[in-house]
């Protein structure tokens, strides 16, 4: 059960990042970013919300360790975190807002507390 769900979440882990890399003027959308004179946003969304993800993704089913499961959530915990920061100090539209933290602290919970003492 442990290693199906861990899978699950490396591989929604892929498939959010692949919005980011495949499509970064949809995820800017999405993110409610607005364009610029300048291409560097979709480059930023290719990257940090694309490429980044994808490889850590792949990384971790690779791996196949606890640990590394573990510091995917990690990984989660650090946007949850950013993300309810945010809607204290940036007042986004909440429902976006919550929805995207929520999943991003469910993830970082399961992925810690399921892995972090797990023997390899």
């Amino acid at each position: 059960m442990v290693t199906a769900l861990n899978v699950i979440a490396a591989l929604l882990t892929i498939g959010f990042g692949l919005f980011g890399f495949l499509a970064p003027a949809f995820t800017a959308a999405s993110l409610d970013l607005a364009p610029t004179d300048s291409n560097m946003g979709l480059s930023e969304m290719r990257a940090s919300v694309g490429g980044l993800f994808v490889v850590t993704g792949v990384a971790v089913l690779w791996l196949n360790n606890p640990m590394a499961y573990a510091m995917l959530g990690v990984v989660y915990a650090g946007a949850a975190l950013g993300r309810f920061v945010s809607v204290v100090l940036d007042n986004p539209p909440l429902a976006k807002a919550v929805t995207f933290g929520g999943i991003e602290l469910v993830l970082a919970l399961w992925l810690i507390l399921a892995n972090f003492n797990r023997p390899a």
